[in-house]
């Protein structure tokens, strides 16, 4: 029995996987400098995984795994603001990924109520 696939309109799915091909570059040359705030960035990833757990869930657990969600993003998007800040990573090179992170925040902000 195979399991039911996530809902082929998933966009937020779809651009949480986009942000870590995004970040993927940024995140090799700030892993070179700083290892602990790289290993941060692995919310990157929760943010895939808890919008595929939800999507699977229902009613309160569903909206709880889109939060979680929410949160991981924020955290992605500060470790990158932090890369930045503390010359560990190029504005220009991160401006892409921050879109991608602040456009899944804005699509689950209504997911989450």
């Amino acid at each position: 029995m195979n399991p039911t696939p996530l809902p082929p309109s998933f966009r937020a799915y779809d651009l949480a996987l986009e942000a870590l091909r995004l970040a993927r570059a940024p995140l090799t040359r700030i892993r070179a400098v700083d290892r602990d705030l790289a290993d941060q960035l692995r919310a990157a990833t929760s943010v895939a995984l808890n919008l595929a757990e939800g999507a699977k869930r229902r009613g309160r657990d569903r909206a709880h795994f889109y939060r979680i969600a929410a949160g991981s993003a924020a955290e992605s998007r500060a470790c990158l603001d932090v890369a930045a800040a503390i010359g560990h990573a190029d504005a220009n090179d991160l401006a892409i990924a921050w879109r991608a992170f602040d456009g899944i925040a804005a699509m689950l902000f209504p997911l989450t109520r």
